[in-house]
């Protein structure tokens, strides 16, 4: 059987047995929920109090104090048996708590994410709990859903899904339901697909649902996570060590002390009351509780550093940290998109600040304040425009490309609000994957000005003329060659960039034939940038003689340059592919040297 992306929808409605024009029957969906089960990643067996109670007193040198505690008590010693039982009732407690209480915080997490979906059914779109939706589903997608589970795509319009989440990819994945992949298709290049978990951030479509639960792509990495077994830490082994090498030198005093006392003729009843005293008072009562205090105390400062640490013991291991491989996006990066360079016929432009914050100047290639501003540029940027942002919360909704442009307007005192009400938007020409293009038409005064931006060398193709100083002039092809050459070395510094272009005409035409004759502004060059605090926290591991490692689903110009902002030192940057043909040998030999992995 071919995988859904290697078929036509067609192919997948045929083989998931369901009629795309009305989607699943209530009965249907009620079969496939008991044939499939529920659309649920499963988490590891959870864990009883009385595992938690069992798994504190499992250690060696915790059974050591508890049968130091049954012998003192039958020795007459009441008081430091009921001590020692007291210490270990309160070892206990501690490590109990500590562990049921990140658990509960993990509980709630997963219970603020239980969104909705809406399929069809029946002929009738409905809106269902993400959980009960089945193969053969017909998922209605919108911008601002999640993608509810696995599923081929059977219509799509204009449509991206950001699926940092999945692969590390920071740009939305632009998709098309028309198209049919190859079988070895990597994930991050299948098109044609949606996956639980990843949001969509523009457009519209449906898709039908192949997979769900832990069948999904999500599904199996919490699978793989479920069957990691749980290792001992190194301290856990070095006490349990110690609870050995406790234990033998309590049965030697024993031993030695009765021994002793045969030969000075002691009686046996009094020879082993003092041997046993002697191995008693041998055993650190108080080293368990001091270790499990100080766990605890390493977990609550992890509580207020947002980092929820499930098991107790999990925190000694950190310290025994050698290697940290890290994801890019969202970790070692911000995962929003931030305008650094501009370009236009002026010249060169930098932005300073980063992520959604409205803080920001722009600056000529010396640092200085420019002659002039690029403002043809940014107001193109901003009106062909479908994204908003709350400079206030600093958040943003839409594309997370639009949203940088929208961010930079503000940095140049631009409002969104403000220019829209000005030079209000009457038609509109919807991006698309073919011709790479949006464009948007705005009343400015008694004409209308179409304002395009896209892919750079799409955008060219169209433009005649270029504005050069508030002047209007012909394109030649020495310009075209120059503005192309800004192009790759903004792409080459992993930057993302988007041309912009505008047309003045008479009225709206929204065909695509309007898209022609344009007058070339500029270009904005975007990037996800490295978070300040993660280059600290990779200077102080390299201090400590930590390795790090960044794997991301990102393309390779774009690992190998936020690699090197971050200070991650490499050599070479290795592909998937790569990886693929290595044997287990080569590979090794190769994670030895490699920090940076990329898609």
């Amino acid at each position: 059987m071919k995988p859904f992306f290697s078929q036509s929808p067609s192919d997948a409605a045929k083989e998931l047995q369901v009629d795309v024009s009305c989607g699943l029957t209530k009965e249907e969906a009620e079969k496939r929920i008991e044939k499939y089960g529920h659309n649920r990643l499963e988490g590891g067996k959870e864990k009883s109090l009385i595992q938690m109670i069992l798994e504190q007193l499992k250690d060696f040198l915790v059974i050591i104090l508890m049968i130091a505690a049954v012998i003192s008590i039958f020795l007459g010693e009441a008081l430091e048996g009921v001590i020692i039982l007291a210490i270990v009732v309160l070892n206990t407690f501690l490590g109990v708590y500590q562990e049921n209480k990140a658990s509960n915080a993990l509980k709630a997490l997963k219970e603020m994410a239980s969104p909705h979906a809406k399929v069809l059914r029946g002929g009738q779109i409905i809106e269902v709990p993400s959980s009960d939706v089945v193969p053969g589903d017909v998922a209605i997608l919108e911008a601002g859903d999640y993608v509810p589970a696995d599923l081929r795509l059977i219509e799509s319009v204009n449509l991206k899904i950001d699926e940092a989440a999945l692969t590390g990819e920071s740009v939305p994945v632009e998709k098309d339901a028309s198209a049919v992949l190859a079988e070895d298709a990597s994930l991050g290049d299948r098109i044609n697909c949606g996956y639980m978990g990843t949001v969509i951030t523009y457009g519209r479509g449906r898709g039908i649902i192949t997979e769900t639960g832990m069948q999904t792509q999500m599904g199996n990495i919490a699978g793989m996570l479920n069957d990691t077994p749980d290792e001992s830490t190194p301290l856990q082994k070095k006490l349990d060590s110690l609870g050995k090498v406790l234990g033998i030198v309590c049965l030697a005093i024993c031993v030695v002390i009765f021994l002793l006392g045969l030969l000075h003729g002691m009686e046996l009843f009094d020879i082993f009351m003092t041997s046993v005293s002697l191995a008693v008072a041998a055993i650190p009562e108080g080293l368990t509780v001091v270790v499990t205090v100080v766990l605890a105390m390493g977990m609550q400062k992890m509580v207020k550093c947002n980092a929820i640490i499930k098991r107790l013991s999990a925190v000694e291991t950190l310290g025994s940290t050698t290697v940290i491989c890290s994801d890019k996006t969202g970790t070692l990066t911000q995962n929003k998109m931030t305008i650094q360079k501009m370009y236009d016929a002026s010249g060169h432009y930098n932005v300073s600040g980063t992520g959604y914050s409205p803080e920001g100047e722009i600056t000529d290639e010396a640092g200085s304040t420019p002659a002039s501003y690029p403002d043809r540029l940014i107001e193109g940027a901003l009106l062909c425009n479908d994204a908003t942002y709350d400079p206030d919360k600093q958040t943003i909704v839409g594309d997370p490309t639009e949203a940088a442009m929208v961010v930079l307007a503000y940095k140049h005192g631009m409002k969104k609000a403000e220019w829209e009400a000005k030079y209000p938007r009457v038609q509109e020409i919807p991006f698309d994957s073919d011709r790479k293009l949006m464009s948007t038409f705005h009343k400015i005064g008694d004409s209308i000005t179409m304002y395009t931006k896209g892919a750079p060398d799409e955008l060219l193709r169209r433009c005649t003329r270029i504005e050069e100083n508030g002047t209007v002039n012909p394109l030649t092809d020495a310009k075209r060659e120059e503005i192309l050459g800004v192009n790759q070395d903004m792409a080459q510094s992993a930057l993302r960039v988007i041309g912009v272009a505008y047309r003045l005409m008479d009225k709206a035409d929204p065909s695509p034939e309007s898209e022609n004759d344009l007058i070339f502004v500029g270009l904005v060059g975007m990037i996800d940038p490295p978070r300040e605090e993660a280059k600290e926290a990779i200077d102080v591991c390299k201090t400590a003689g930590i390795q790090v490692k960044m794997i991301t689903g990102d393309h390779k110009i774009t690992a190998s340059a936020i690699g090197a902002q971050l200070g991650i030192e490499t050599d070479r940057t290795v592909e998937g592919r790569e990886i693929n043909e290595m044997t287990d040998e080569q590979l090794r030999e190769c994670v030895k040297t490699t920090n940076v992995f990329a898609r």
